[in-house]
C-alpha cells in the first residue's frame, strides 16, 4: 500500500519542524504509512517581496491571503482539474472557522485518500475564490485560532489513526469515541479502589458478554450526560 501523502500549505513550515516526530504519527511514518511534507506558501510567489496577503476589499481590520500562491502551489501539488484530483484520490482542504465540521467520519475519508492538501489560513483568513473553486473548508470547532497550523496538526493525529495498521490494535479505532455515533465508555486501570472510589465490579468479573453491555450502557449514559446532542 502507498503511504498516505499529506502537503501543508503555511507560511510558517517552521511550525511542523519536530511536530510529527513523536507517538503514532511518527510510527506510522516510519512504517511507510504516510508521507508529510510542509510547504512554504510564499514559494509561490511571483514579486520581490513574496507577498502573499493584502488589504481587504471594502475595509476593515487585518490582512487577507491572497489567491494566487495559494492556487499556484494547488496546482504544483495535485493538478490543475479539481474534478480530476478529487476522482483519484486527492483533496484540498481550507482549515478555517467557517468550514463545516471536522468528524471522525470525515477524518476516516481522508485516510483512503492518496493525498491530502492542508491549507493552514493566517490573519483576518483567505480570499473567498479559494473556498469556493479550490479546496473544501473544513472547521475543528466553534471558536478562532491564530491560524490553521494547530488545525493541520489536529486533522492529520485524528486521521494518521485510521490508517490500516497505525494503531497497535486492529480493534483500537473501531472501539473509539464517534466510530459509532456516541463517546467512548469509561475506563478504568489499577488499583481497584482509589481514594474511596471503585472501578465498577462488572469489569473485574471476567465475563465478557456482561462487560460489553455494560460498555455500551455506560457509552450512552456518559453520551447523555456530555453530548447529549449525538443521540439526536
Amino acid at each position: 500500500m502507498e503511504p498516505l501523502q499529506v502537503d501543508i500549505i503555511t507560511i510558517f513550515p517552521d511550525y511542523f519542524r519536530e511536530a510529527f516526530d513523536y507517538g503514532i504519527v511518527r510510527r506510522a511514518g516510519a512504517a511507510g504509512l504516510i508521507n508529510i511534507r510542509a510547504h512554504d506558501l510564499r514559494a509561490w510567489t511571483t514579486d520581490k517581496h513574496r507577498m502573499v496577503d493584502d488589504r481587504p476589499f471594502g475595509g476593515g481590520d487585518g490582512m487577507v491571503l491572497k489567491p494566487e500562491p495559494i492556487f499556484a502551489a494547488v496546482v504544483s501539488l495535485v493538478g490543475a482539474d479539481r474534478r480530476e484530483s478529487i476522482a483519484s484520490g486527492k483533496r484540498v482542504v481550507l482549515l478555517s472557522p467557517q468550514g463545516r465540521s471536522f468528524t471522525q467520519a470525515l477524518a476516516a475519508e481522508f485516510a483512503n485518500c492518496k493525498q491530502l492538501v492542508l491549507i493552514c489560513g493566517r490573519y483576518e483568513g483567505v480570499d473567498e475564490r479559494v473556498a469556493e473553486a479550490l479546496a473544501d473548508e473544513i472547521s475543528i470547532g466553534d471558536y478562532v485560532l491564530s491560524g490553521g497550523e494547530p488545525a493541520a496538526l489536529v486533522v492529520i493525529d485524528a486521521t494518521v489513526r485510521l490508517l490500516p495498521g497505525a494503531l497497535g490494535s486492529a480493534t483500537s479505532a473501531a472501539n473509539e469515541s464517534f466510530s459509532d455515533g456516541v463517546l467512548d465508555y469509561p475506563h478504568y486501570t489499577r488499583p481497584p479502589e482509589f481514594e474511596g472510589m471503585r472501578a465498577p465490579k462488572v469489569l473485574l468479573n471476567g465475563n465478557h458478554a456482561e462487560i460489553a453491555c455494560w460498555r455500551r450502557e455506560a457509552s450512552l449514559d456518559k453520551t447523555k450526560r456530555n453530548r447529549p446532542d449525538l443521540l439526536k
